[in-house]
């Protein structure tokens, strides 16, 4: 049995299971979320200490009491892929405790054809899917033995790729038990980043940030990955979690057209920064929150 260690807890978030429930727990009570409907979610990955409390609406707005498996796409940071890999593991640690991985959904993913293995090493080396972890081990705390996960780490995917790989998802969200955890951060500003657009804008730069993240949102919400390919392209904003994005929206798409009469909707619940830029130097990383309802 290969489980991944929780190689960032420690340091993203703390090692100590009271302590993280604690942090948990507390955000997640802050959260202003009614409705348990989301059928996926949108959730930044940085460090929980700045983007928990953000990361929180989303999760609050899964129903454990309905969800039987959880697929997770994440970006990936840093090695080169050509399409989609999903992990080797077959447990996740947290330090709540350890998630376990669908076998049966992952070998027929496998079958598609369109999915490597991503190698254990570099699997532990990689954020942007272990951030989830706390969270949904949190909030599936009461049916943690009732439920898995599909881990999938996300690299260069074009939007047709991306509507390849819908094919093989849109079973799996039409799926009343599955819900989909989609790993993104939004703009990383900065010279740290290579990107500082409207740095010479005459409003407070964190607000020209606010802006150009809300124009990726509200291209987000049309769940119209047309929309949101051109918003890329001419913006270039560093959402990291782009392509997982890409191919959640060509998913959605795909579910649309086959079940037509399905009320279908996303909306932003949260957004924050890192810090707010007021000069060149400055630096910072947006996070956002939303939520897919079916």
């Amino acid at each position: 049995m290969t489980i991944r260690r929780a190689k960032h807890a420690g340091s993203w978030y703390s090692s100590q299971r009271k302590e993280l429930d604690q942090d948990l727990t507390q955000w997640l009570s802050q959260a202003d979320v009614k409705d348990k409907i989301a059928k996926g979610i949108i959730s930044p990955h940085a460090g929980l200490v700045y983007c928990g409390a953000t990361g929180a609406y989303g999760f609050k707005s899964i129903n454990p009491a309905t969800t039987r498996r959880i697929v997770v796409l994440g970006p990936s940071h840093k090695v080169y892929l050509n399409g989609c890999a999903i992990s080797q593991c077959d447990k996740f640690e947290t330090p709540l405790y350890d998630l376990v991985a669908d076998k049966e959904t992952v070998s027929k993913l496998h079958q598609s054809g369109l999915f490597s293995e991503f190698p254990v090493s570099q699997d532990e080396d990689e954020h942007s899917l272990e951030m989830q972890y706390p969270y949904i081990a949190k909030i599936m705390s009461e049916y943690r033995d009732n439920f898995k996960i599909v881990s999938i780490i996300v690299g260069d995917v074009s939007l047709d790729h991306a509507r390849q790989y819908a094919t093989v998802f849109q079973p799996l969200l039409a799926d009343p038990e599955t819900s989909f955890v989609i790993s993104s951060d939004f703009c990383h500003w900065g010279s740290r980043f290579d990107y500082s657009y409207g740095a010479n804008s005459s409003a407070p730069i964190w607000q020209t940030i606010t802006s150009l993240d809300r124009q990726g949102m509200d291209a987000i919400e049309t769940l119209n990955p047309e929309k949101f390919d051109r918003y890329l392209r001419e913006t270039r904003n560093t959402i990291c979690g782009r392509r997982p994005i890409m191919i959640f929206l060509a998913t959605v798409e795909l579910h649309q057209k086959l079940s037509p009469q399905t009320n279908t909707s996303f909306k932003f619940l949260d957004y924050s920064q890192s810090s707010k830029c007021f000069k060149k130097s400055d630096s910072s990383v947006s996070y956002a929150s939303g939520v897919l309802t079916l």
